[in-house]
């Protein structure tokens, strides 16, 4: 998401969509779900991709819904805030042992982004609004039987209809309708977004970290950064970006927040 969001900046309208997978953490249980299965699905499965883990057991298994009913109110009281919300608490959910499905705990998550109000945020998770906000997103996720996700063997059916995993991204231009379902390489988005409309501007890839920074306020993972420096199809190289980075840290250009086995890297 970095890289798109990098290369064609605002020519893109992006609308997130929240699958919302369970509503009750005894669902994750009753599929034979544990707090160290989880952790080590994090530790195994999914740290190679490169962004940041914790990978601690937590006290118990959770479920997901309220955490998404928090995006749903953020994007109806502060439209526009709720991909800052939905990030920190994916950080939160990867990096900590807090239980977000408890309100507490999705407050202090979400707590000091820049203009937003966690306390407002929870305390309007029980609102018919926001319910019924999150429940159509959740039905739109589960309109993928016939689609070219589910062809791709990228959907799932854990709960009855066929839905889209995460991270799909379904391009919309005109008439023409693209999906890139479930977790694609950054080239397959590419090629889409390339084929919906050749006459976008296209970034190219920055020289130094340090225009990514400014890009994005909120800050950039090592791999993120890593990704958005990479050229045409050449792999992410990471100790390269940490080391460039490392030097803007040296010179006061840039400043580097510890999360998980990795950091969050800002612009001084």
């Amino acid at each position: 998401m970095r890289v798109l969001e990098w290369r064609y900046g605002d020519q893109l309208d992006w609308r997130l969509v929240l699958i919302g997978l369970t509503e009750r953490a005894e669902q994750y249980v009753e599929r034979g779900y544990t707090p160290l299965r989880s952790a080590l699905g994090y530790a195994s499965r999914f740290r190679r991709y490169g962004m940041p883990f914790a990978p601690e057991p937590r006290a118990r298994v959770i479920g997901t819904g309220r955490a998404c009913r928090a995006v749903a109110a953020a994007r109806i009281l502060s439209p526009g805030s709720e991909r800052a919300v939905f990030r920190a608490l994916q950080f939160a959910w990867f990096t900590t042992t807090l239980l977000l499905d408890e309100d507490t705990a999705i407050r202090e998550a979400i707590t000091g982004l820049r203009g937003i109000d966690a306390a407002a945020i929870v305390g309007a998770l029980d609102r018919d609004d926001v319910v019924e906000a999150y429940e159509r997103d959740r039905a739109e996720a589960r309109t993928a039987a016939g689609s070219p996700t589910e062809f791709q063997g990228k959907s799932a059916a854990t709960d009855g209809p066929v839905r889209y995993t995460a991270p799909s991204v379904i391009f919309d231009s005109g008439e023409t309708r693209l999906e890139a379902g479930g977790f694609q390489p950054v080239e397959a988005y590419d090629v889409v977004i390339a084929n919906l409309d050749p006459t976008l501007r296209r970034e190219p890839s920055p020289e130094t970290p340090e225009p990514l920074l400014e890009r994005f306020p909120l800050g950039l993972t090592t791999q993120e950064v890593a990704a958005c420096l990479a050229v045409g199809n050449e792999p992410p190289d990471r100790p390269s970006a940490e080391s460039a980075l490392l030097e803007l840290v040296a010179g006061g250009k840039a400043r580097r927040s510890p999360l998980g086995d990795d950091a969050i890297w800002a612009s001084a």
